[in-house]
């Protein structure tokens, strides 16, 4: 399965306005962001989890990174409530459930394979710092190398400079909506910009996001 598969194109998605399509578990659903490949894919994904739902032992060959959206997600690990960001390195396995039940936003086989640093943030009890750009707030979330990933808080009127991105940009709308070039993009919104994007954005009511720079590396 090929979705969105080409980082050089650029690549806009309300996942909002996706239907859920069913997993191989049952009370496991996707709406899929970007794929290639078939059930062990390079993924980008909002994945929900109904009640007593579970997905069986699996091991991340190129790693997994997911941010809860809504209610609680678990595993052998630990229970992640709304909001905690985890990185689990590439080789790493679990088996994944939630009893309440709970959304996801899940990036699958993405990592460099040396990158090797388990996160696992309670973004809603960390200390953010104050952005380089008026009006915002930015919570790192992890780092290597080129790659950088963090949430970014905007008030309301925010502008960002215009910036140039060599290694691409990836952003989903948490809340509140955001402009740039192209288009106004509200809450569920996902964008992948490719590597020499130059944008501009804005925020006239305010947003929170979650963006990603400096991963994009076209495949051959």
């Amino acid at each position: 399965m090929r979705l969105h598969a080409d980082l050089t194109r650029r690549a806009v998605v309300n996942s909002l306005e996706l239907n859920w399509v069913a997993s191989p578990m049952a009370g496991v659903h996707r709406r899929m962001l970007d794929r290639k490949g078939d059930e062990i894919a390079r993924a980008t994904s909002i994945v929900r989890y109904q009640p007593e739902s579970f997905f069986s032992s699996h091991t991340h060959g190129g790693g997994e990174e997911f941010l809860v959206l809504e209610g609680i997600f678990s595993d052998e690990n630990g229970d992640y409530g709304a909001g905690t960001y985890v990185r689990n390195p590439v080789g790493s396995s679990h088996t994944p459930f939630s009893r309440e039940g709970g959304t996801i936003f899940v990036k699958l086989q993405q990592f460099h394979p040396e990158d090797q640093q388990r996160v696992c943030l309670d973004t809603k009890a960390a200390s953010w710092r104050q952005g380089l750009v008026e009006g915002t707030r930015v919570l790192p979330l992890h780092q290597y190398r080129g790659e950088v990933v963090v949430l970014v808080d905007c008030a309301p009127g925010v502008v960002f400079p215009e910036c140039l991105y060599p290694g691409g940009q990836e952003i989903l709308v948490l809340e509140g909506e955001l402009n740039d070039n192209f288009a106004g993009h509200k809450k569920g919104t996902w964008i992948r910009n490719p590597p020499a994007s130059c944008l501009q954005q804005d925020s006239p009511h305010g947003c929170l996001l979650y963006v990603k720079t400096g991963h994009l590396v076209p495949e051959s």
